[in-house]
């Protein structure tokens, strides 16, 4: 009993640092981007995703996304399944996952800009039960009859905790940008956050994000956000709509 209560604390020290390291790093300014997704899976292979969110990802200005994307994945592997088990999202066990979606990018004073994105991601297992996540994206924009494209490669590791029957995901990411409009990579983004599954259906995603963007006139403009995202699963494979 002894042993299993002070393995507890040291996974709720681990966790805790985890979550609020990111913190202490001082901030010129810090801005609040609040998301929302809701993902419905269709069946073993398919998936659809509808995204909201307030969106300065790779130096843009204050602008607001919404769009839906498709996803194709093949079967879970056992290794990924078992270390992702307490994690909503069904896209963990898959060792590729395929998406093709729109986004409709409004920012107040300007022009609509229509994105259509396309990426492919690849999970991996390793060692001591870590997730390590591979994410290549492509973005294609038309604004006011120009086109831009960027390439992001976004890598997240992550891995599950336990305190006492609750298990917790603390997560690092780290995601370049190349932009076409540059010639550069022009940006590149941290991520420090934590996957917080509450029942079947819903997962909250408390996070800290630092940018260094170098585009446009910028020698080096670094900005930092607090972000919390709320993700909603359900599946139609089931009766009754219930979670997969």
């Amino acid at each position: 009993m002894a042993i299993a209560i002070r393995a507890r604390h040291r996974n709720l020290k681990i966790a805790v640092f985890f979550l609020f390291a990111p913190t202490a790093v001082p901030a010129q300014s810090v801005q609040f981007l609040p998301e929302v997704d809701g993902y419905l899976k269709l069946n073993s292979m398919f998936r659809t995703h509808v995204e909201a969110k307030d969106d300065r990802e790779g130096g843009d200005s204050t602008q607001f996304t919404v769009g839906p994307s498709f996803n194709l994945y093949l079967k879970p592997l056992v290794k990924l399944k078992t270390i992702s088990t307490f994690d909503l999202d069904d896209s963990k066990p898959r060792a590729v996952v395929l998406e093709a979606g729109y986004r409709s990018l409004t920012a107040p004073g300007e022009s609509l800009d229509n994105r259509f994105l396309a990426s492919v991601t690849f999970h991996f297992p390793t060692k001591a039960d870590f997730l390590l996540t591979d994410r290549n994206r492509a973005d294609l924009d038309w604004k006011n009859g120009t086109f831009n494209w960027r390439y992001r490669n976004k890598l997240t590791l992550e891995r599950t905790f336990a305190i006492a029957s609750y298990h917790l995901i603390p997560y690092f990411a780290f995601e370049p940008f190349y932009e076409s409009q540059y010639g550069k990579w022009s940006t590149t983004t941290e991520y420090a956050g934590c996957l917080l599954p509450v029942g079947k259906h819903v997962q909250f995603n408390p996070y800290y994000e630092h940018q260094n963007n170098t585009g446009s006139k910028h020698r080096n403009k670094p900005e930092n956000f607090i972000g919390l995202a709320v993700y909603f699963f359900f599946s139609v494979e089931n009766k009754g709509m219930l979670g997969h």
